[in-house]
C-alpha cells in the first residue's frame, strides 16, 4: 500500500467514512497480527493470546481514530504505539495470571490441526527463536519484529523507535548478524 492511499484511507475514515475505516484496517490487520504474534509467540502451541491482543489493537485503533491528528509522522507509527501499548498490557496480564490456566474442553469434531510433532517442532522453532531474539537490545529486537516480522519499511520504523531510517538499516545488519551469530553458536558452532 502506498502512502499516498494509506493518507487517503485515513482521511476519509477520520470523517467516519466506514468503507474506508474497513479498508484500512483490512490492510493494517495482517501487520499488526504479525507484530503480536512476534511479540508474544505462542502459548500451548497456539497464536490464541497474540490474536487476542491483535484483535484489542484494532479495537483501540477504532476508539482512538477519531481523536487521531497527522503530526506529520506516518500513520503506521500511531498504529504500532498501540500494538505496543496493548502488548505489554498483555505481557504483565500474563506475569500476573501465571499459575491460574482454564480448563480445556473436549471438541465434537476431528482436529484439523498439525499433529503433536508438527506442533513440538514448531513450538520448539518458536521457543529458540524468541530466546535468540531476547538476547538483543529492546530496540534492536524492536527494529527485527517491525521490519521483518511486519514489513514496515525503514522510514516508518525510524519515526515508531526515533531514528533516521539509515539508523534503521545498520541496526537491523547488527542485530541480524548478532542473531546469526547467537544462532551458530546455540547450534554448537555450526552456522545457521
Amino acid at each position: 500500500m502506498t502512502a499516498a492511499i494509506e493518507q487517503e484511507l485515513v482521511d476519509r475514515a477520520l470523517r467516519a467514512d466506514p468503507d474506508a475505516t474497513a479498508a484500512l484496517l483490512t490492510q493494517l490487520r495482517p501487520g499488526i497480527v504479525r507484530y503480536c504474534r512476534a511479540r508474544l509467540g505462542r502459548v500451548g502451541g497456539a497464536y490464541t493470546t497474540a490474536d487476542d491482543v491483535a484483535q484489542e489493537v484494532c479495537l483501540a485503533l477504532l476508539r482512538a481514530l477519531p481523536g487521531y491528528r497527522d503530526q506529520g509522522r506516518p500513520f503506521t507509527a500511531f498504529v504500532f504505539g498501540i500494538a505496543a501499548h496493548k502488548v505489554a498490557d498483555a505481557q504483565r496480564a500474563a506475569v500476573r495470571d501465571a499459575g491460574t490456566a482454564p480448563v480445556e474442553t473436549l471438541a465434537d469434531h476431528p482436529d484439523a490441526a498439525p499433529g503433536p510433532e508438527q506442533q513440538a517442532v514448531r513450538t520448539d522453532v518458536a521457543r529458540r527463536l524468541s530466546g535468540l531474539l531476547a538476547q538483543l537490545p529492546e530496540q534492536q529486537r524492536e527494529i527485527v519484529l517491525l521490519r521483518v516480522a511486519v514489513g514496515l519499511p525503514a522510514e516508518e520504523v525510524g519515526v515508531i523507535v526515533g531514528m533516521s531510517a539509515p539508523s534503521v538499516r545498520v541496526a537491523q545488519s547488527r542485530a541480524l548478524a548478532r542473531l546469526r551469530t547467537l544462532a551458530g553458536e546455540t547450534l554448537g558452532g555450526v552456522a545457521a
